[in-house]
């Protein structure tokens, strides 16, 4: 797995600080992951969409193991550049 595209925001008003995409190992694109801030520091977030009933719901749901794993290297990646 790898991310295969980080765009920063430098808005100051959202939480969102940067939208990235991966690319897995079998060549499956998956695109709209954010890097968050909140009061315990940096965190990524699922691509989501809003449902009839006004929620935001995932549409990408990753192992713990796995979304451990993306959230150190999309971490490490917004904080090198």
């Amino acid at each position: 797995m790898k991310i295969t595209r980080m765009n920063k925001i430098d808005n100051g008003i959202s939480k969102t600080l940067a939208f990235f995409d991966i690319e897995t190992d079998d060549g499956i694109l998956i695109k709209g992951f954010r890097v968050v801030t909140g009061s315990n520091g940096l965190f990524i977030s699922s691509p989501d969409e809003k449902g009839k009933d006004g929620k935001y719901y995932e549409t990408v749901t990753l192992p713990k193991e796995m979304k451990k794993q993306l959230e150190k290297m999309a971490i490490d990646k917004y904080n090198a550049k």
